[in-house]
């Protein structure tokens, strides 16, 4: 090798070192950034979790106000029902008694 050619490996060489010490550089840089990326990431989850939760609880809160007055109001019907088993029970027994009635009268 003659001295330009040895001059110009190492300047070459110099510049690769170079290159390589950026290239570090910026791996290190994503590296970084990937980290952060990952840590919103698991900060959103963590979020979107308890917003579903509080969502959920909401609801919750809101069927259950809905549905006292539903329940009241389910109840009060009740109360005001026929026994209508008392009744079909009564129908049959007078019908039975009237035909037993007719049947001794004739």
């Amino acid at each position: 090798m003659t001295p330009p050619e040895t001059t110009s490996v190492a300047v070459e060489l110099a510049n690769l070192r170079s290159d390589i010490g950026s290239f570090g550089r910026d791996l290190g840089e994503i590296k970084t950034s990937c980290a952060v990326l990952v840590e919103r990431s698991a900060r959103t989850e963590q979020d979107v979790r308890d917003l579903r939760r509080e969502l959920e609880d909401e609801v919750r809160k809101l069927r259950d106000d809905e549905l006292k007055p539903l329940k009241a109001d389910l109840d009060a019907v009740k109360g005001r029902q026929w026994p209508l088993q008392s009744i079909a029970g009564l129908a049959s027994a007078t019908a039975i008694g009237l035909g037993i009635w007719t049947a001794v009268g004739r």
